[in-house]
Order: structure tokens, then C-alpha cells, then sequence
């Protein structure tokens, strides 16, 4: 499967994905990301991490500064994220490489942990891609909108967002298993409270609440009408 490649259109969408843009909203969102890397990664061995498709570097960075993982590294297709990434000098960051989108430079075992953090929906191949992160970690952590519910359109129309495969809890977990992963943890959330106030203030905060006690009290129920995340950490069988 090395003659898979990344579409002429996609690697046109994400060339200057990263530069400018909105980076207090990347930052919001990424403490959320990270957070759930830690609390689900936690105990397990963490000491070196490959984060895939790391975009502009805001888990990253938010990783370091909780002083998770000894060294982290990063890949992306994008040549602004890496560019981003490098001119952040983030602490612990030992690489930011641009790779091919699926073949990993990276000699099997390399790292503890191996990061897809809202990259899968991105992505052509999915289970090329989930191989390859199972051949360089130990461990594979995988986060995802669940999108695949009643709001999705009966047709599809590509945005710049880059978003081309759409999950359920259902789907999103039937990938990870059917590419050979076991699932240990897992946990489906709400985005966080600033992120709805930061894009849509009073009316934001409303949204929350509203999905947030649905998800509680209805979580099916929930994520058959509104979008969620869900965070996953697997092992290769």
C-alpha cells in the first residue's frame, strides 16, 4: 500500500491551512484535546510521543507546558503547520517533519504513543494511515467529531474544513477494531464551554448546556441529534 497518496486537491486545501487564521479558538480547542490525551494516556508509558497531522502545534504545545511526554515529535502534510510548529520552539519538541501523509519516517517501536488527534476525518485511507501510527507506537490515541448523525446532509459537499469521513460511536470504534486495535479507554464529551462563549457568547453558553444535559441524562439519544468528540486510546493486537 505505498503507492497511496494524498489528493492534489488535499494537499492544496492544507498548503496555507495554517497561516494567520483564528489561533485563539486553535488554542481553546486544543486544551481540550490535551486534556483528554492525558487523562486517558496517563497510565500508560508516555515518555515519547508522535503526534500525527499536529497541525500548527496547540496540543503540542499544551502537552508541554503540562509537562507531558519527555520528547514529542510531530508530522503533517501541511508545509505552514511545520513551518508554524518550528516557530513556535515549543519545549520538548524534538522534530517537526512534513511526511506524505501515510508513510511514517519512523522505525517500528519508535514512540509510547502515537496521537491522531481530529486527524482521521481527514484523511482517504483511514486504515493505511491507523497501520502505519499501530507499526511506530506502543500505544494509539484517537480523537474524532461524531458527525454521522441526524445534522449530517443526505449529500455530501467538500469545504475547506477538510472533513471527508463522518463517525458514530458505533463506527469510529468498528475502524480502530477492524484495523486491529484493542480498545482500553474511551470517552465521548461535550466541546468545552469557552469554545461555544468564544464563537457565539450568550447564545453559545445556551448551546452548551443544552448538549451538555442531553449527554447526560440521554447520551444516545444525544449523539444522534448533535455533534460530540470521542477520545479513544487503543493497543495493536
Amino acid at each position: 500500500m505505498r503507492d497511496l497518496s494524498v489528493s492534489q486537491h488535499l494537499l492544496e486545501n492544507y498548503a496555507s491551512y495554517y497561516e494567520g487564521g483564528d489561533l485563539q479558538w486553535r488554542r481553546i480547542g486544543a486544551f481540550e484535546k490535551a486534556k483528554n490525551i492525558i487523562s486517558l494516556c496517563a497510565n500508560y508509558p508516555h515518555d515519547l510521543i508522535l503526534e500525527i497531522g499536529a497541525g500548527e502545534g496547540s496540543v503540542l504545545e499544551r502537552l508541554a507546558e503540562q509537562e507531558f511526554g519527555r520528547k514529542l515529535h510531530a508530522l503533517e502534510i501541511s508545509p505552514s503547520g511545520v513551518k508554524t510548529i518550528k516557530n513556535k520552539n515549543i519545549p520538548n519538541v524534538a522534530s517537526a517533519e512534513r511526511f506524505d501523509g501515510y508513510n511514517i519516517p519512523f522505525r517500528d517501536g519508535a514512540f509510547d504513543l502515537v496521537v491522531l488527534s481530529h486527524v482521521i476525518e481527514h484523511v482517504e485511507h483511514p486504515r493505511k494511515l491507523l497501520y502505519e501510527a499501530a507499526r511506530v507506537g506502543v500505544f494509539v490515541f484517537v480523537e474524532v467529531p461524531l458527525e454521522d448523525n441526524g445534522k449530517l446532509p443526505l449529500d455530501y459537499t467538500f469545504d475547506k474544513v477538510g472533513h471527508i469521513n463522518f463517525y458514530s460511536p458505533r463506527t469510529i470504534r468498528q475502524l480502530l477494531q477492524t484495523s486491529r486495535f484493542k480498545i482500553l479507554d474511551w470517552r465521548i464529551y461535550n466541546r468545552s464551554k469557552d469554545s461555544y462563549v468564544y464563537q457565539d457568547g450568550t447564545k453559545g453558553l445556551a448551546k452548551y448546556w443544552i448538549k451538555e444535559c442531553l449527554l447526560r441524562l440521554f447520551p444516545g439519544v444525544a449523539v444522534s441529534v448533535f455533534t460530540y468528540h470521542q477520545a479513544l486510546v487503543c493497543q495493536k493486537l
